[in-house]
């Protein structure tokens, strides 16, 4: 077999490796809530979100793919080294803020990978400075979004009910919470599977094998979408419980209006072809929930670490995947 090959094998199978952790880290924003309001338990909620992730592939196109694949590094410096260090970075910090159990953002730890190989190699003129700064202010806007949403819905919804029992609507928002847990982890697979579709298509572009026009073959998507669901049905279970109990405490109707804020949010994000954070904005909403019942409600302590998981994210993957690239790079 052809060397060149080879290594675009051994890459592609990396990128696989970055959704299933991905698939696997992020399943905590999937099923958090579901799990710790009882609906479900942690291996019905694995099932339902994994099922869901995959579904996505049929309804949403690949416009977050294209905006990883080719607007965060010039495409003319992306070689496969290049390719494999972003991967290693994103892989090896999800694998730290796993052990630690700390919810940062799958998608940021890519972007960074991507941003600190391309650094390395070509400079800071090889950096697409739109899809960059697309990116980074919704590093912001998405939780914030997600906390607005997530404290609208919340007030909304205490409203609705107010002439209902709490019993009566515990017993309705349970159910309601097997539709809020779906279409928030069809959020999850539209927008984060894409990131690994565009990884491999640029690599498969750069290597000749998708001719001269970059897109994205059917089969990248397939397989995407499989893995990551693969990876939440594996699940991380250390994140749930920072998830779902630390930050505030939810019930039922707390747990549908979080996941549903948070799905709308990441869902018009993948429309517009904007990588977001799944677990951000995830993390906003659950904030904007708690935050209905009174400020003290919200453990801030422990979303200011979330914060800082967040704010680190970016320049210590891409500080990784510049270590390796120079490693590799000596060789």
């Amino acid at each position: 077999m052809d060397h060149s090959l080879l290594v675009v094998i051994l890459i592609v199978f990396t990128a696989y490796v970055f959704d299933f952790i991905n698939g696997f880290h992020d399943s905590a924003n999937s099923i958090a809530t579901i799990v710790t309001t009882r609906v479900l338990t942690p291996t019905q909620a694995v099932v339902w979100a994994a099922f869901f992730n995959f579904v996505a592939f049929f309804f949403i196109g690949v416009s977050v793919a294209k905006t990883v694949g080719t607007g965060i590094v010039s495409t003319t410096i992306i070689d496969n080294t290049l390719i494999f260090c972003a991967l290693g970075g994103a892989i090896i910090w999800n694998l730290i803020t796993w052990w630690l159990g700390l919810p940062s953002s799958s998608s940021h730890a890519l972007i960074g990978g991507l941003i600190g190989a391309g650094l390395v190699k070509g400079g800071i003129q090889v950096l697409v400075w739109k899809g960059i700064i697309k990116t980074g202010c919704f590093i912001v806007l998405s939780p914030l979004i997600g906390l607005a949403l997530g404290l609208l819905f919340m007030i909304v919804t205490l409203n609705l009910a107010r002439h209902t029992t709490v019993a009566k609507a515990d017993r309705y928002f349970r159910r309601f919470q097997l539709f809020s847990a779906a279409i928030f982890s069809f959020s999850h697979g539209a927008n984060d599977a894409q990131k690994t579709m565009g990884i491999i298509a640029v690599v498969l572009f750069s290597g000749g094998y998708l001719g001269s026009t970059f897109h994205i073959p059917i089969w990248v998507e397939i397989s995407c979408y499989a893995v990551i669901a693969l990876g939440t049905m594996l699940g991380g279970w250390r994140i749930v419980k920072t998830m779902g109990s630390k930050i505030t405490k939810l019930q039922p109707m707390g747990g549908f209006c979080a996941e549903t804020a948070a799905a709308c949010a990441i869902i018009g994000a993948s429309l517009g072809g904007i990588p977001v954070s799944t677990t951000h904005t995830i993390t906003g909403a659950i904030t904007g929930v708690g935050a209905t019942k009174r400020i003290r409600a919200v453990r801030w302590g422990v979303a200011g670490n979330i914060v800082w998981a967040w704010i680190l994210t970016i320049p210590f993957s891409a500080l990784i995947s510049a270590m390796l690239f120079f490693l590799l790079s000596l060789f």
